[in-house]
Parts: C-alpha cells; structure tokens; sequence
C-alpha cells in the first residue's frame, strides 16, 4: 500500500504517539482489504462510546490516545449510556455515571464534538456527496452512503477514532465506485408509509443480507422515513447502501436478480416484531428524533399525561430547539420524559423492564437481544396512545 511522505512520518511518530497507533491501524486494515492508498476524510463519526460496550479497557485506551492526540477533521460521536444532564432522573447508577463521563472527558481532549447522537447529519456533521468519510453507527453509514451520497465504509470504534486522529481512511469497499452498484432489484408491490418504512427495511433486510439494494415502486419519502429505512435494513440485512429509484442520489447499474415485497411480507415483518405481554415502556427515537417528530409527538400529548414510563429520544441540540418552540415543556408537563444523549441500544437498561412499546424496528432488535425485553411495534400514535392509556390496542 502506497505512503505518502506525511503519512510515513505519522507512521514514524513524529506525529505524536496517537496519530503513530492511529495510523499503524489504518495500514493494517488497509493491508487485509487490499487498499492501493489512504484518502482523505471530510469527517467522521465515532461509535462504541457507552461505557456499557467499552468498559475499563476501552476507557483506558482512550485515556492513551487523549494524552498526545488531536483529531484532524470533524468528528462527532454517537450515543453515550446515559442522558449527560440527567442521569439521577433516569436512575442511572452514579458508579456507571462517573466512568461514563470519564468516557466523554476523553473524547473531548481529543478535539471530538461529545454530540453523542446517531443522526449527525441533523446537528452539522452533514458531508457532501461524493465525499470521502469515516463514520461508524449503522444507520448513520446507511443514511450517508444512500441518502447523502458520500462515501464511508462502517467503521468500527477504533477505525473510526484512526480516521479522525489522521484525516484519513484506507480506500477499500464503499470508496470505490465500483463496489457501490446494487446487487438486487426489489419490487415493492404495496403502499409504503408512516411504520411501513422499519417494517419494509426489516423485510429486505432478511430477504436479501447484505446485497446492495435497487428499489422500484416506491413514490415519495421524506427524511423521517429514509431514516427509519435506513436503521432497519441496516440492522436487518447488514448492508450499507441501497438505491431508491428516482430518490437517492447515487446512480448504479441495474441487476438481473429481482425479488418482490408485498403486503404479506410487511404483515409477517409486524407479527413478527410484536411480542404477547403487559407493556411498561414506551421508547421512540432510534435512531434519534428529529425536530418534526418531536413537534408531531408534542402534539399528540398536549393536555395528556402518560401512564407508562415514556422516553422520547433525540439529540440535546434538537432537544434545544424543541425548547425554543415549546414543544418540549408541552412533552415533560405529560410526564414523558426526553431524553438525550443515549438510545435504548446502549443505555443500562437490562432489567429494569419488561416489555417496550416502540416505533423502530432497529429499536424492537435491541430490546431483545440487549435487554431481553419483549416488543411492541406500531406507529408513533399507536405509542403515544398506549403511553396516556397503558394498553396496546
């Protein structure tokens, strides 16, 4: 693989020792997936920052990298294990507290903005297409390889944290236009909206894993549902991309290879994410909220009061522009609670319910597997009904 003068010098420490381990990453992973160079980097987003996933080790190697390092583009960082402002609220331990802002602190040497948020391109990490990034969470890459049309692999954790250390990435996978053209052509022969959009990204997920995806027969879409497309296929099939005809911006070329989604597989995808048992938690926001829907669910409860524990997750930024309309203090005065900074992916939350109400599939996947809770799935008016009601109709 091919070094630069400067990127032989970072490999050299004369960079300091951080960009010197940052880089010794990027060119072994460059090596293994057959990179010619690295490239450049407009920004990137950094995932595995609970201190659920990492723990002592994870806390310790960011502590390394915090003493010398100093990130070279715009980098962000996606959801912590806890809301950084009130944690005590939430019932967090105060033990779990400290090491999660141990956590963040050293993130924050490094030069990273602690946006702690899966939708990055909501809050200003919001990169052109056609450009060149690092980004980590699933969704995020999904949303900016398909939606933005930039160029990112999923990074993991320490891939990512190389990435923003250097300025740079290894030019594999999704940077090569040639690995960008789908796979497969989806038929879609039913009426996509609201809910439809987790349930049809969980129904391709399944039937096609980690082929890249052409889509035909879908009309409109706004960003509220290419992000909830994009959480669920990602969480459900694995890839990274996926093409929408006359809707994303990518062109491709068109494969032989077809399959059809009807509404019997959006109707299997439902009863498949809905669980029999008696409902006390109402999650939505995964991935995060955006404003819209934050004034969509204010409204809903105006005059309300939830009688289930009621968690609507965003961005604290958006959460701040929620303020400044008040559509926020019409949610807390119902009981629910907004809550940023953490998702239900990554918050200690195994044991303390049961059964989540939710409207994201992705969400339903965690739920499960994290936290064995069982999982309701249904619109954001569906959940909202059964927040002030206590009943899944």
């Amino acid at each position: 693989m091919y070094l630069t003068h400067e990127e032989e010098a970072m490999l050299a420490g004369e960079h300091g020792e951080a960009c010197k381990r940052a880089m010794e990453i990027l060119v072994a992973l460059g090596k293994i997936y057959g990179a010619d160079r690295l490239i450049n980097v407009a920004s990137v987003q950094v995932a595995g920052v609970s201190y659920h996933n990492l723990g002592d080790a994870g806390l310790e190697f960011l502590s390394e990298l915090a003493r010398d390092g100093k990130v070279k583009v715009l980098t962000t960082l996606n959801p912590a294990g806890i809301d950084l402002e009130r944690w005590k609220e939430l019932n967090i331990s105060e033990d779990f507290a400290i090491k999660q802002k141990m956590v963040i602190d050293a993130f924050e040497k490094l030069g990273i903005i602690t946006s702690c948020t899966c939708i990055p391109y909501l809050v200003g990490n919001l990169p052109l297409k056609g450009q060149h990034i690092a980004w980590s969470e699933s969704s995020a890459v999904t949303f900016a390889n398909s939606v933005l049309g930039a160029k990112t692999n999923r990074e993991g954790g320490p891939s990512a944290l190389a990435a923003a250390l250097t300025g740079k990435t290894a030019n594999f996978g999704l940077h090569l236009d040639e690995n960008r053209n789908a796979q497969i052509v989806i038929n879609v022969r039913t009426k996509i909206e609201n809910e439809d959009w987790a349930l049809l990204g969980f129904s391709i997920g399944k039937k096609t894993g980690n082929k890249i995806p052409f889509i035909r027969g879908i009309k409109t879409a706004n960003l509220e549902e290419l992000k909830s497309f994009s959480a669920a296929i990602a969480t459900y099939g694995g890839t990274a991309l996926f093409h929408i005809e006359n809707i994303t911006p990518n062109k491709t070329e068109i494969p032989n290879e077809k399959i059809d989604i009807e509404e019997i597989d959006l109707k299997n995808a439902r009863d498949e994410l809905n669980d029999e048992g008696e409902i006390d938690f109402v999650g939505i926001g995964c991935p995060h909220c955006s404003l819209q829907e934050i004034e969509k669910i204010a409204k809903l409860l105006d005059g309300k009061k939830v009688s289930v524990e009621t968690w609507i997750f965003t961005a604290r930024q958006i959460k701040t522009l929620a303020e400044l309309q008040g559509w926020a203090s019409k949610i807390e005065k119902s009981g629910a609670k907004i809550v940023c900074d953490t998702c239900m992916a990554v918050a200690p939350l195994k044991g303390r319910f049961k059964c989540l109400v939710t409207n994201s599939s992705k969400a339903c996947f965690y739920g499960r597997g994290t936290n064995n809770f069982k999982t309701k799935f249904g619109t954001i008016e569906k959940c909202i009904d059964a927040a002030v009601t206590g009943k899944w109709k």
